[in-house]
């Protein structure tokens, strides 16, 4: 194992994530329950939930691999679209679900369904949420790694254990708490050092911005819209990212616990509005920053041909080569810190969330022995660090089969398929009276059923996918309440899990 990076670059890198764990251990002082641990007593500010938002869902592959979009020899920012819906699809999730997790103490998402359908239907969903949760976030790691391993010249394995070690020990000194106050941390070093590459890379053209913005116009790289009414058009449109966007964030965000317990720890319903709908604005302008960095790429690399070839796809390997090479020292173990900080923001997330569910929705309404709040903060401490270990053995698992970054893809987009028709649940929850949970239950397998099998037999763009799952989730589990009679399912441990 050789390092690539220079040894002050290394010390900037370890340092960073020593301080996590610092920082981890500082906010996690004094947590005497679960209330403190999982939802930090329900009292983190506005602005520190606004970040952790934007930070979890800006992975290392989002920091990586969206300047390709751009960087492309036909690339431009059209992918830019798919936020606009963000920024709507959230205030819907404002108007529509939000108001739902704040009628009483519920520590997650699933418990509303409950309220509304029964016990079965909290069981199926929180079972789905940890399955595809801890299978695509590890999947997320090996990738990281994969990344990381060309960067810095660790071992593969290497840098799944650190990564995952760090999170781990951060999360389960902190919980909650520590992990959105580093996703804070994270959110500014990440955008301080995509902001410094580009600035970098600006100040090496002869002629400098002016450089810059007229190779994109002439390249067409900064085209952001595109009108046509194609719903297979393998490129985002301004329908597909508008109407799918929304459909997609309001899945991602309005019935995911890992974005739904970061509003639950916040101080109110006000609160928690505040920095949902803030965010999307947010991530819009910081999608158009990665865009623009490989606008800036492609500029670059005209005018400094690099030693190396980049074929067409090799997008996402572009901005991690300028790391290493064109940063200065110093500056190369910045920039890596925001590399390891966007994978560290999802991870940490995935754990707490992991945890929250498994503790509150399965463990604590199955137990028939009554625990003092310690007990069950320690419980919740080792679920989190049995899902951090979980996650890093699948992550090398895929390693030691040899995935390759096309598999883990598709694996990633089939546990995704569940996004809409889970969506299309929570809306016959609010919006229909006669839907009971048999009739809810069959839409919804109706839904997975039935996008899956659309992915696989159409050339349906994916932006769309969530959309149509909502749609047909919606509409056959309303027709199920025709047809199927209302029987409880079970109600085996419903009084305990109140």
């Amino acid at each position: 194992m050789q390092l690539l990076i220079p040894p002050l670059d290394a010390a900037i890198v370890v340092g960073y994530l020593a301080f996590s764990i610092m920082l981890g251990l500082w906010v996690g002082r004094g947590q005497k329950s679960t209330l403190d641990y999982f939802l930090g007593n329900r009292s983190l500010p506005t602005w520190t939930v606004l970040l952790s938002i934007v930070a979890t869902e800006t992975s290392t592959v989002t920091f990586l691999s969206i300047p390709g979009f751009t960087f492309a020899q036909d690339g431009d920012m059209r992918f830019l679209q798919i936020t606009f819906g963000y920024i709507v699809g959230r205030f819907l999730v404002i108007w529509i679900l939000l108001p739902r997790y704040f009628e009483g103490q519920i520590f997650t998402a699933y418990e509303v369904l409950q309220q509304r359908f029964g016990i079965v239907s909290r069981r199926v969903t929180s079972a789905l949420f940890l399955v595809t949760r801890n299978l695509s976030d590890a999947l997320r790691l090996y990738l990281t790694a994969l990344a990381l391993q060309q960067v810095v010249g660790l071992e593969l394995t290497h840098c799944i254990v650190l990564l995952g070690v760090v999170t781990i020990v951060y999360t389960f000194l902190g919980g909650v708490k520590s992990v959105v106050w580093n996703d804070c941390l994270q959110f500014f070093i990440y955008i301080v050092g995509a902001l410094v590459a580009l600035w970098l890379m600006i100040t090496r053209l002869p002629g400098g911005w002016e450089q810059l913005t007229q190779f994109g116009e002439a390249t067409d790289r900064l085209r952001i819209f595109d009108f046509d009414l194609s719903l297979t058009k393998p490129t985002m449109t301004f329908w597909s990212g508008l109407i799918g966007g929304i459909f997609l964030t309001a899945a991602t965000h309005g019935t995911d616990q890992l974005m739904v317990q970061r509003y639950l720890s916040s101080r109110s319903q006000r609160s928690a509005s505040w920095a949902l709908g803030l965010s999307g604005f947010i991530v819009c302008l910081q999608f158009a920053l990665f865009l623009f960095i490989g606008v800036a790429l492609a500029c670059f690399y005209r005018e400094h041909p690099p030693e190396v070839q980049f074929g067409a796809g090799d997008g996402d390997k572009v901005f991690a080569h300028f790391i290493v090479n064109y940063l200065g020292t110093g500056l190369v173990g910045l920039t890596l810190s925001a590399v390891f900080a966007a994978a560290m923001s999802t991870l940490s997330s995935s754990l707490n969330s992991s945890a929250t569910v498994l503790v509150q929705d399965i463990f604590l309404p199955l137990t028939k022995t009554e625990l003092a709040p310690t007990q069950q903060l320690w419980i919740s401490r080792i679920a989190t660090a049995g899902f951090g270990i979980l996650q890093i053995g699948i992550a090398i698992a895929s390693y030691q089969i040899g995935a390759t970054e096309s598999t883990v893809s598709s694996v990633l987009s089939i546990a995704s398929f569940a996004l809409g028709p889970l969506l299309g649940l929570y809306l016959l929850a609010v919006f229909t009276n006669r839907v009971h949970q048999r009739a809810a239950l069959t839409g919804f397998c109706v839904g997975v059923i039935s996008i899956s099998a659309i992915a696989f037999t159409t050339n349906l763009y994916w932006a769309w996918y969530a959309g149509v799952g909502a749609l047909i989730t919606l509409s056959s589990g309303y027709l199920a309440s025709f047809c199927i009679a209302e029987t409880p399912l079970s109600d085996a441990y419903s009084e305990n899990s109140q």
